[in-house]
Parts: structure tokens; sequence; C-alpha cells
């Protein structure tokens, strides 16, 4: 017996099906005949895996109990006699695999989705073409083959930068995609690159040619999109290879004559399928002119320098590079649902190891756009500060607005890897977050500058003092804070012009205080004079309101920054022009004064400024303009 073969043996044993284990059971028998231990005289890993896959799996271990198995019977009690170190392995197992059910049950999606062939190891991959930032629809893609590879199966994750096109790509999307999967809490097991494979696919795609599957094509690519709409051939269709060649050669070389080809795969020109008409295999990439009248200029890419002049296209490179990298499982959107009989067909035609496609449908939000294109047009033109910026629907932007990772994660997950197309509400993600933020954010207070209004306080302190209060009402874990009280005290001009005369408030955080007397200045009003009732019920208060000493602490300068959507349609239809949908003052700002227990919290805290809502610090104290604290308040799926 080969040691390939007994290695197998448990693999196959891991399936619940009796019909696929039965054979492996009987040949089990027989090998145990006249032996002790399945290879060699002592225990080795092939027994280990063997029982733990036996123990396992309810079925194999239910046909070896009914006795007909005695042999392997025999096998199974000398194992657990003679080797007891050996039942710790079955009790982590049985927990990997209880922890593995747990987490799908969380998630939500139904991810029996029946993979093929996983008792052989799972391999996925994340392909992210560097031409931008990743962004939430991204986020979905890396967290379902992360999930797959490293979660539902003992697997790999390949993460491959489909970097084929230099008239787009830069070092610096590169970067950021690293840095994103960092951020979304992913560790690809390899980064590679089909720039890699330049070589490689060059060759492959030679032999393509010499056999007849390939050729070179001069047809204006204005008219070959018409041909192939109409299912015409091309008139070069028939090329002879070394002529097809030659060409391949000149196109390598960058001449004037390989400059007006490209490389197709010679499929089927009729098919129903429009990815199977003859696509583009090898192209030119297509530069865009800075100036208008001006030559498009070639670019350097950013990995291969000027090694290359002409590049594989996705369809072609993506399948040959999945099989070449030992890719078992590709898991991708519905929208490449269409290119699967192609992918399909370059791994038959080039005789390459066979690779499972899931397709899952993509998400899209509401009133977002998620092309490159259109996001790329609103980073260059100004309309947003940046890629990171917190209305862009990008994996930095939207973690800078303070959506946490484990809230992203979850609701990532309970989508799984349906195939039924949603557009989703924002809420309900941002509902998720604010239940992931409520428990643990620590309430701190801030007032409007705009208007403020002084009040005195009747019966106040002497002279300010301080007390430790939590920070959080009901959980202790947060810490304390120090609250000051004093006689004078700033309220909000939104509140004092809601109070009546000799009307009684609360206080928060101290207790209540009637309304003595009010001086306005038309609507607005323009001091208060309170006297506190401490004795008096909060639950009988209609206005409970947040307040800040005016003495006694150092107040913090606040920029409170607030966020809308950039659109102003749900969808973006077809004929759509980005231009006629993007909204104006997405963004605002208000000045306030916080509490000066603000100034302990670090960039990327997560607080509450009570009755203002959640707010991520986007910079600390003294890091903004004028050393204010920036804070942006984070949507909580509530109509605000």
């Amino acid at each position: 017996m080969t040691s390939s073969k007994i290695q197998g043996w448990a693999p196959a044993l891991s399936t619940p099906d009796f019909k696929a284990v039965e054979a492996v059971l009987l040949e089990l028998e027989r090998h145990l005949t006249l032996r002790i231990y399945l290879d060699g005289y002592q225990l080795s890993s092939a027994d280990t895996d063997v029982w733990i896959a036996l123990r396992a799996n309810k079925v194999a271990s239910g046909a070896v109990r009914k006795g007909s198995l005695a042999n392997l019977a025999r096998w199974l009690s000398f194992i657990e006699a003679n080797h007891p170190e050996i039942q710790g392995k079955i009790s982590a197992v049985q927990a990997k695999e209880k922890e593995k059910r747990a987490a799908a049950s969380k998630a939500g999606g139904s991810y029996n989705i029946g993979l093929k062939n996983t008792e052989n190891g799972v391999v996925t991959r994340f392909p992210p073409e560097p031409s931008g930032y990743l962004h939430i629809g991204h986020a979905k893609a890396a967290f379902l083959n992360d999930y797959f590879a490293h979660e539902a199966f003992d697997g790999k994750l390949i993460a491959r930068f489909d970097d084929t096109n230099p008239a787009k790509e830069k070092q610096e999307f590169e970067d950021s995609i690293l840095e994103d999967l960092q951020l979304l809490g992913i560790k690809p097991d390899r980064v590679t690159y089909t720039s890699d494979y330049f070589q490689q696919l060059y060759e492959i795609c030679q032999r393509m040619i010499a056999e007849g599957n390939a050729y070179a094509d001069d047809t204006d690519p204005e008219v070959q999109k018409e041909e192939r709409r109409i299912r015409l051939p091309s008139k070069r269709r028939d090329r002879p290879s070394d002529e097809s060649l030659a060409i391949f050669k000149e196109m390598k070389d960058g001449t004037d004559l390989g400059k007006k080809h490209c490389i197709r795969a010679r499929i089927a020109f009729d098919s129903a399928n429009g990815a199977m008409r003859d696509p583009v295999i090898y192209r030119f990439p297509k530069f865009e002119s800075k100036e208008e009248g001006e030559e498009p200029k070639s670019l350097p890419h950013h990995r291969t320098g000027w090694a290359w002049n002409i590049y594989p296209t996705y369809d072609f490179a993506c399948p040959v590079v999945d099989s070449i990298e030992g890719v078992t499982h590709a898991l991708r959107t519905t929208e490449y649902a269409d290119r699967n009989a192609q992918y399909q067909w370059f791994l038959e035609t080039l005789t390459l190891r066979p690779v499972q496609l899931w397709d899952f449908a993509r998400i899209n939000f509401i009133r977002t756009f998620l092309s490159k294109r259109k996001l790329t047009k609103v980073v260059d033109t100004g309309i947003v500060t940046g890629w990171d910026d917190p209305r862009m629907p990008t994996v930095r932007g939207i973690l800078r607005r303070g959506l946490t990772l484990p809230a992203l994660r979850e609701f990532m997950l309970k989508q799984g890897p349906s195939r039924n197309a949603v557009t989703m509400d924002w809420t309900i993600l941002w509902a998720m977050n604010k239940k992931a933020i409520d428990t643990v954010a620590p309430r701190h207070t801030a007032v409007e500058t705009k208007q403020l209004v002084v009040a005195t306080i009747g019966g106040g302190p002497g002279s300010p003092y301080s007390e430790e209060k939590a920070k959080h009402p009901k959980n202790a874990a947060v810490g304390t804070k120090l609250v000051t009280y004093a006689s004078t005290i700033l309220v909000d001009q939104a509140d004092a012009a809601s109070f009546s005369p000799d009307e009684e408030i609360t206080l928060m955080s101290w207790g209540n205080a009637i309304v003595r007397e009010m001086t306005r200045d038309g609507a607005t009003v323009t001091g208060l004079q309170l006297e506190l009732h401490l004795e008096g019920d909060y639950r009988k208060t209609e206005k409970k309101i947040t307040w800040l000493a005016k003495e006694g602490s150092s107040l913090v300068d606040a920029e409170l920054w607030g966020f809308d959507y950039l659109l102003t349609k749900d969808t973006l239809g077809k004929d759509d022009k980005l231009d006629d949908f993007l909204a104006t003052n997405t963004a605002t700002m208000t000045e306030a004064l916080c509490d000066a227990n603000l100034a302990t919290v670090e960039s990327g805290g997560i607080i509450q400024l009570e009755r203002k809502g959640y707010f991520r610090v986007d910079k600390a104290v003294g890091q903004g303009l004028g050393g204010k604290a920036v804070l942006f308040k984070i949507p909580t799926g509530a109509k605000e």
C-alpha cells in the first residue's frame, strides 16, 4: 500500500455520505487484517488522522459499531487503549467544528453552498485591481473569501493583485489595498501579482496561437465591437498561426505594426453568450491624453517598468493564474456569471488544473456609487477630500466615519454567499454598529458655541468643585470622569429657547432647577437665571438638558462634523449622469465646547456626546485647526 493512498483515507472519511465512505471502510478493514498500525510499527500521523476522521464522522463511526468491520473495530480499541493522548485531539477537532457552526449561525447567511472537493484542501483568492481604494463592495468579497479559507475550512487565502492595466494602476493603490485588508482584520497567507506571471502568460498565449486557439486581429475596435454584437466572424479569424505568431512578436516589441493588433481567443464568434465570441486576451493598454488634442503616451508598469508593451486581459489571466497558483475555489460576484463558460474554456483548452467557481451577489447601497471611475472623479475634482473622506464608501472612508470592524464583518457575513442581488439601506448597517458601540462608548458633554447661553445658578456652589462620575451609566468598566459644578453654567441656545418662566427642568448629572428669569433679544435667549431644586423629581420634568460649568475646568474647543449622502437619487440608472445627481452641502460643521475629559481621548476613539449622538474622534485635542478636536458624527440608523 502506497503512502499517498494511506494518507488519502482520512480526507475521504470526512464526508457524511455512507456510500462515499463505505468503500474506504472496507479498504481499511482489509488493510488491517494482519496489522496493528496503519503504517509501520508505531503510531503515525496516518493513524491519528484516520482515528480523528472516524470519530468525528457519525456515519463512519456508526458503521464500525454495527460489528461487521472486526479488524477496524479492533484497531480503534487498540489505539484508544494504548494511546490515551489521542483523545485530546478529537476534542480539539470537535471544538473547532462547533466554532465553525456557531460562526455560520451567527453570520446568518446560508453557507451550505455545496463547494466540491473541499476534502482535498481549500484555497481561495481575493484579486483586486490596484486602480483605486477598496470599497464596501470589495469588503464583502474579501470577508467571504477569508471566511471560506480560514473559518469554514482550514485552508489558505491568496491576495493577488490583478495588475494587468498600467493605464489605471498605481503603487499608491496597491499599498492602500494591503493596508485596508489589515484594517479589515484579513491576513492573506500569500500576496501575489499577476505581473509575476507575465512571461508565463505570454508563452501560454504563444501556445494557444500555435495550436489554432487564438489569432492576431487588427480590426478597428468599434467595428470589432459591432461584429461581436451581431455575431459575425473577424476577417482575420482564419489567419495562419505562423502569421499570428509573428504579429504577436511585433506586439511584444511595440512596433507600429504590432500596435494595430490585439490577440483574440478563437472560441465561438456566433455564441449566444457574448463572453464566448472570440474575446480579446492580449492588448496594448489604453492610455488617455492629459491635454485635448495631445497624443496618448505610454507609461511604465509600476512593477515591471518598461519590460512589456502588451498585457494579458483579466479574462485570460484570471483562470490561468488561478490554476497555476493552486486556487481550488474561485468565489466571485454574479456580474462574472456570463464569463464562467469562458473561464472553463481556457482551463480545458490549455489542459490546466480545474477550479470550482461560485458566484455570489455583489452588494449595493442606496444613494451610493461603487464605480471606481465615479469614485476617482469625485476625488480628482475635489468634491470630497480624498479616498478616506467619511462620505466615501471606501473601506477607510466608512471606518473613518465611525463604523466598527466587528459590525462591518457581522453585517457582511450575514449577507452570506447568496446569489440574490440586493440594494441595502445604510440604516441597517449603522443600526448594527450602534449596538456594538452603545455599551462601550464613554459619555461626554458638549454645548454649541453659536449663541451660547450663560445661566447663573441660584443656590449653586460658592466656588467650582468636581466630582468623579461614571463615564457610562451601565458599564463601570468604561471608567470614570470628572464633572465640574459651578454657579455659572453654559447651555445650548436651542434648549434655552424652549424654556418657559417658572418651568422646572433637569440638569443632567446634577438635579432639578427652576427657570426664574429669561432675557431675550427677539427670539434669541441672551441670559438665564435658574434656581436649584435638588429635591425635585427628575421623572416629572419634560426637559433634561446637558450643560457645562463656565469655570473650574479647561473646556475643549471642538468641531462637530455631520455628513450626508453624495447622491440625491437612491439608484443611478444606466443612462444617468453622475453630475446630475450629486448632492450639494453634504458636510456641515458646528463649533462646540466639550468637557475637559475629552482631552484624554485619542484619535480614533468613539464617544457619545449626550443628547447629540455618537462621534468618532478624527483628530484629538491639539491636532485640529487651531488646536481644536475634530469629531465626526456616527449615523445610528434612526432618522435624525
